[in-house]
């Protein structure tokens, strides 16, 4: 589980699918992978019918990476969902009316936060939120556990845990 891999750690990733089940996610969270299904039906008729889509995480103050890669997998999931007609803005930084085919990704560095992802659909007179918050670390070692039932005996593949939910 990790959104950082080079190329060439994806194509042994492939290689090794090819000799036994291999499970990549993004993220082990099951709430999270959860919410990576319910928003792309979300999008479709949210986002089809106008509304705007943001999304926000905050993240510990000691995290590199900006947007978390679990971000982007939320933003892609959507996009996904839309025929990928979005761009994304990053941190809002245009200052500038955001284009209706933009989606903000903001992410925030604080304290001691695990991990909070808010998917915002906003249209006419109407707010629909999304939100998940790992209180702690423990959720990625669930998922992991529940991943490692899934694979047991499965024959040999590349999975994901939208396989395991």
């Amino acid at each position: 589980c990790t959104t950082g891999l080079s190329e060439e750690q994806l194509v042994k990733v492939e290689e090794t699918s090819k000799k036994t089940a291999v499970l990549k996610s993004a993220n082990m969270s099951l709430g999270i992978n959860l919410l990576l299904k319910l928003i792309k039906d979300a999008a479709k008729v949210l986002a089809g019918a106008g509304f705007d889509v943001e999304l926000v995480e905050r993240h510990h103050n000691q995290k590199v990476d900006a947007p978390s890669g679990t971000a982007l997998a939320l933003a892609d999931s959507i996009n996904e969902a839309m025929d990928h007609a979005y761009t994304y803005v990053y941190d809002s930084q245009k200052r500038e009316k955001r284009d209706k085919k933009e989606m903000g990704i903001s992410a925030v560095r604080g304290g001691t936060i695990v991990g909070e992802h808010e998917i915002i659909f906003a249209g006419p007179d109407e707010v629909i939120e999304f939100k998940h918050t790992a209180y702690s670390k423990a959720v990625f070692g669930k998922g992991a556990v529940e991943a490692a039932k899934f694979l047991a005996g499965k024959p040999a593949g590349l999975y994901d845990m939208s396989d395991v939910i």
